[in-house]
């Protein structure tokens, strides 16, 4: 991995449009967040020395988006319940009311799908911290996303962020990756993205029936999906887990 050359967008701006080339293995369903419909085109614009990007040979097989906050602003302080929605908000909002940003706030990264598996998780995870450490920041907090979620959808969130292996680390994957980094588990967003949708959306967007009243069990959602027939819509509310990394 010699040539994998890391950097931010504002240092390579020409990457700009190829970062939504790479195949990655998002699920369909989670590229129809309303806010990030909103917001993603102005984290290139308007913070591209928050977004990372890796290329090898001229290709680019990872993308990292993170944003600057006022974490200790009045009223705040603490990590908010509502996670990757939260603080992408409140970003845009101090970026707007001219609020000087104390905590930088990872929220996405991404490696593509022939690249998984080479240890690129945890260089941009790395190359995020020092990002954020070259810019004066103290700590990088993230609303992570487990990787191996999916496969127990019924599992509350609160038992499977703490589970452990026999060495101490965290069971799931990429809960280890933060971890092995120096990140440290500090609480549940139990409402961090939510997404709701027509039943034909829902439909189009699963390839499933949304048929009946209830949980649905969609492929690559960390709990299921509420179905509402009755109504006609259908919402997921998914749950992260903030982790705090200290740049000391």
């Amino acid at each position: 991995m010699t040539d994998i050359e890391i950097t931010t967008l504002a240092e390579r701006p020409h990457l700009a449009g190829r970062l939504w080339e790479m195949e990655d293995s998002w699920p369909e369903f989670a590229c129809n967040d309303q806010i990030s419909w909103l917001l993603y085109p102005r984290m290139v614009a308007e913070l591209p020395d928050y977004v990372l990007v890796a290329t090898d040979g001229g290709r680019v097989i990872a993308r990292g988006f993170s944003v600057p906050f006022a974490l200790h602003a009045p009223d705040r302080g603490e990590l908010p319940a509502r996670g990757w929605d939260q603080v992408l908000l409140w970003a845009f909002s101090d970026l707007r009311r001219g609020l000087a940003p104390d905590t930088v706030s990872a929220i996405e990264i991404t490696v593509a799908t022939g690249r998984q598996g080479e240890g690129l998780s945890g260089r941009m995870l790395a190359a995020m911290r020092e990002n954020a450490r070259s810019r004066g920041f103290a700590e990088v907090v993230a609303p992570v996303r487990p990787s191996g979620k999916p496969a127990e959808p019924d599992t509350p969130i609160h038992e499977y962020a703490y589970r452990t292996r026999e060495d101490g680390l965290p069971y799931d994957p990429w809960l280890r990756v933060h971890v092995r980094a120096g990140g440290v588990i500090d609480s549940v967003a139990p409402l961090s993205m939510t997404i709701s949708g027509s039943l034909a959306e829902w439909r189009a967007w699963t390839g499933l029936p949304f048929d009946a009243a209830g949980p649905v069990r969609v492929p690559g959602a960390l709990v299921p999906v509420q179905c509402a027939p009755e109504h006609g819509h259908a919402v997921y509310v998914e749950p992260n887990v903030w982790v705090r990394h200290a740049l000391g």
